[in-house]
């Protein structure tokens, strides 16, 4: 069973963790708020009050060698900061930091955050997805209205041609796709899609959140 842990129980790091216990995976839930971690317990079966800065604390409560650790503290960035330090060296792989502005989220990137995440900008619910299915979806901004969004063909799409999928989405545009371990960015609107393809789609915004919820 994978194992996520989930330290910071404001608003976002609670419906992150309150998700995942639902599906096929071990929550470790950590907060240095008693109140907080008393109401998560509800849900998760290991949650614990630490100081989240602490290597020791984190150790004791299997925050180790973990291949996803989300930080969402709030307001604290400091605390955010030694969080993502304290877990670096614990070897955790891929931890995934919640920023509240642009300069924090540099700074997350630069001591070895995996991923930074604005909540404004994008969903728990499509965290979750992310982390379950092993990041096979990618959503990348190209602009501040523009997406493009990467994910291994589903049920949807298998033995579809390219030009059937593109006439189903008109407003979207698949601009390359990955076939035997070879990128293609000729499209050949007769291609049939296989199992295990890769796909890349482009669009405004709105309809790339809309077209989201098919795949």
């Amino acid at each position: 069973m994978k194992t996520v842990a989930v330290i910071g129980l404001g608003k976002f790091g609670f419906y992150i963790a309150k998700s995942l216990s639902r599906l096929d995976v071990k929550v470790i839930a950590a907060d240095n708020d008693e109140k907080k971690v008393q109401e998560i317990s509800e849900y998760v079966d290991n949650a614990y009050i630490i100081d989240s800065t602490s290597k020791v604390a984190l150790e004791e409560i299997g925050v180790y060698n973990l291949e996803t650790v989300i930080v969402s503290i709030g307001e604290n960035i400091e605390a955010s900061i030694l969080t993502v330090m304290a877990l670096k060296d614990l070897n955790n792989k891929r931890i995934i930091a919640k920023a509240i502005n642009s300069t924090h989220g540099e700074i997350l990137t630069k001591i070895g955050a995996f991923k930074v995440i604005y909540p404004e900008k994008i969903a728990g619910r499509m965290l979750v997805k992310k982390l379950i299915d092993n990041m096979t979806v990618e959503e990348i901004d190209v602009s501040n209205t523009i997406k493009m969004l990467k994910f291994v063909a589903t049920d949807n799409f298998i033995y579809k041609k390219i030009s059937e999928i593109e006439s189903e989405f008109e407003n979207l545009k698949i601009i390359s796709y990955k076939t035997g371990g070879i990128w293609s960015m000729q499209i050949d609107p007769f291609y049939q899609v296989k199992k295990d393809d890769l796909l890349v789609f482009l669009g405004e915004s709105k309809y790339i959140k809309e077209f989201y919820k098919q795949i």
